[in-house]
C-alpha cells in the first residue's frame, strides 16, 4: 500500500472530525490554495493594481507578452 493511500485524520479534542486518504487531502489542499490565489487576483484588480506573476505569467505583466 502506498503512503498516499493511508488514512489522514483531522482531530478536534481527540475526536476524528474527518478522515480521507492522504492523496485526497493533498489534492484538496492544492485546490484550496488555487481558489484563494484566484480570489486574491480579483481583489487586486478591483483595487486597480496590476496582478504580479504568481506562478507563471500574468496578463498584467507586459514582460511575458
Amino acid at each position: 500500500m502506498s503512503i498516499l493511500m493511508t488514512p489522514w485524520r483531522l482531530l478536534a479534542r481527540g475526536q476524528v472530525v474527518m478522515e480521507s486518504p492522504r492523496y485526497v487531502m493533498i489534492q484538496d489542499t492544492i485546490n484550496h490554495w488555487a481558489h484563494h490565489r484566484g480570489q486574491m487576483t480579483v481583489y487586486v484588480r478591483l483595487l486597480g493594481a496590476k496582478v504580479p506573476a504568481l506562478s507563471g505569467p500574468s496578463a498584467d505583466d507586459k514582460r511575458f507578452q
